[in-house]
């Protein structure tokens, strides 16, 4: 069922954190770098490795649509990095100077959360970058955290055991006492969450430690009450210390890396035994597991990242990949993004959708992404060399089409209310995945109507999470009108 597909020998240290993005693998390692290649051929790309650190990174992650790459050190820093270009959009430093072992994006990408040595968390708002909150979480050592799917609540681990939780504003919802003997290592929220009886919200927490375990908490509250924390199930088939954990994105798999040198694959809900992989020399400290595709990349003591793909055969080419990634894979709701916010992976599939296929290595090769997509024009288009005079103009008649498809006379479809049609001024994401203007989608709950406006499907909980980033893509469109 899994097989090794790539092993990855760039580091010069220990490789500490590993994540993926739709189309990208960073890495990050002891030797002060990260790395990121293309998930395609896992080929590392030209502006690779990325060196703005003074001291080992400990921790990387992508923002959830993977425009921005998030990397924190022992230099009491949290760098923001356009994943695209390897450019700095932002240098974060921890107010004391702290050295920092975790960091994470929100779900929304409205916030960045990082965990430090003095026992302090430090929040920032995304967007403008300025710090938000630091404030005292532990008497130890912060060395795990992570945000809820709805991106209301975040999760610390400390080195003396506890696991916390914590509203946005870091108020303490809940505290789990010596969840690991000796501490805690790692922690990750299941990306879906679900409504018990109608009134009661569940969310699957995963975190691991010092004392060899593995475990599965679910996270819940009634309403009205408080929160509360219940073990679902408990691992120990790795018998040391276990490093790192992670599910995969449909909350059905959950991997973890240990000391053992030992990487474990799970069924999160039967809470079985999967597989054993073996093939590192040295610790595993990080696991991560692909949005968009079955690959489990694992990171090591022993300097090198290897990827593993499940129920693949080990073997194919990268044009065979590729054959694959246009003829069978569609990025999840690529369409209903700005152009303007698409990444290069969403540019390469569009190109497969309508045709364009030939032109995928000569974007790929000048990192075309959505941005630079929005602006070409005939004189951009000569110079990418395409020297065909038709395939030129077929592109340049695509790409207008498709600004025509995304914005009407009110604007973009997605940035239009699915209830009153009209452009949202406060856009707020419901338990159906779709954005609505706030008052509206209140006044629909409030009117009795129980099941979503666009699906007629039972809505499962009435948590509205902001959408800022779409609030502040209408922003945009607005002042350039």
């Amino acid at each position: 069922m899994t097989s090794l597909l790539h092993t990855l020998r760039h580091h010069a240290d220990e490789v500490s954190c590993c994540s993926f993005s739709p189309s990208l693998l960073a890495t990050c390692s002891g030797d002060k770098t990260l790395r990121v290649y293309n998930t395609a051929d896992f080929s590392e790309l030209p502006f690779s490795p990325l060196s703005g650190h003074g001291y080992g990174v400990h921790c990387c992650c992508f923002s959830s649509c993977g425009r921005h790459l998030l990397s924190c050190s022992t230099d009491g820093s949290a760098i923001v990095w356009h994943a695209g270009t390897g450019e700095v959009a932002a240098v974060l430093v921890h107010p004391a100077r702290s050295p920092l072992r975790a960091c994470a994006v929100a779900p929304d990408s409205s916030l960045v959360l990082a965990g430090a040595c003095d026992g302090t968390a430090a929040l920032w708002d995304f967007p403008s970058k300025a710090l938000r909150r630091c404030s005292a979480v532990s008497e130890s050592s912060v060395a795990a955290c992570c945000f809820s799917p709805c991106g209301q609540m975040f999760v610390t681990g400390c080195t003396r055991g506890d696991l916390k939780l914590w509203d946005t504003d870091v108020s303490l919802l809940h505290v789990e006492k010596d969840a690991h003997d000796l501490g805690v290592a790692c922690c990750s929220f299941a990306p879906q969450f679900k409504v018990a009886d109608g009134h009661r919200v569940e969310f699957r927490l995963a975190s691991c430690g010092q004392d060899s375990r593995l475990t599965i908490r679910v996270v819940s509250r009634r309403d009205g009450a408080d929160w509360g924390m219940k073990l679902l199930h408990t691992f120990t088939s790795q018998v040391s210390p276990v490093l790192s954990c992670a599910f995969s994105c449909d909350g059905e798999l959950l991997v973890s890396g240990s000391v053992d040198k030992s990487v474990a694959i799970y069924d999160a809900n039967r809470g079985s035994l999967l597989h054993t992989l073996k093939q590192h020399d040295g610790y595993v400290t990080t696991v991560a597991l692909s949005p968009t595709a079955p690959r489990i990349a694992t990171g090591s003591m022993d300097r090198t990242v290897n990827v593993w793909g499940i129920g693949e055969e080990v073997g194919g080419t990268a044009a065979e990949s590729k054959q694959t990634v246009c003829q069978g894979r569609k990025l999840p709701g690529h369409r209903s993004l700005l152009v303007a916010d698409w990444s290069e992976e969403d540019v390469h599939t569009w190109l497969c959708e309508e045709g364009l296929q030939e032109l995928a290595g000569i974007f790929e090769a000048n990192n075309i992404d959505g941005a630079e997509l929005d602006q070409l024009n005939g004189e951009t288009a000569a110079e990418l060399r395409i020297e065909s005079v038709g395939l030129r103009g077929r592109l340049l008649r695509k790409i207008r089409a498709l600004r025509a498809e995304q914005s009407g006379p009110d604007g973009p479809d997605e940035f239009l209310c699915p209830i009153t049609r009209e452009l949202m001024k406060d856009p707020v994401i419901a338990a159906d995945g779709y954005s609505y203007e706030r008052e509206s989608i209140q006044s629909w709950i409030k009117g009795k109507n129980q099941t979503s406006p666009m699906t007629n499907l039972v809505l499962q909980t009435t948590l509205l999470t902001p959408n800022r980033s779409l609030k502040m893509a209408i922003t945009r469109w607005t002042s350039s009108k």
